[in-house]
């Protein structure tokens, strides 16, 4: 098995060395990190795919504390599948809920676009808040 160097895997997954710490330190990972002889951490591709995943769940708003459930729920093996596939759809849920909201908000946004376009054009845009 390939062994990364924390520096590998920054580059790999865009976080700082900072934040490989913390996600290891916080116990986000799904597997204990491995040291090399000299003491350094030496990382696996699972693990970078492991952290790739917790960037996107990061991304979609996923609180810390979710995913360090869902990575202790890994880490304890096969058997509580179930508890794993429901804190997913949780926060697919909580996702698609917000991409809604969003989806609102762009409407309205597009709306005040095509209004201020008109008003620019036509060269009144300084009537457009009397």
């Amino acid at each position: 098995m390939t062994e990364l160097a924390i520096g590998q895997v920054t580059e790999r997954t865009g976080l700082s060395v900072h934040a490989l710490r913390f996600y290891e330190k916080e116990g986000l990972l799904a597997a204990p990190v491995k040291r090399d002889a000299n003491g350094r951490r030496v990382y696996t591709e699972h693990d970078v795919d492991w952290l790739l995943n917790c960037t996107k769940f990061r991304a979609s708003g996923m609180p810390l504390a979710v995913i360090r459930e869902f990575a202790e729920l890994v880490r304890q093996g096969p058997g509580n599948e179930e508890k794993r596939l429901e804190l997913l759809r949780e926060h697919q849920n909580t996702v698609r809920d917000r991409i809604a909201e969003l989806a609102d908000c762009l409407e309205l946004i597009s709306r005040k676009v095509e209004i201020y376009e008109e008003h620019v054009a036509r060269g009144t845009a300084n009537e457009l808040w009397r």
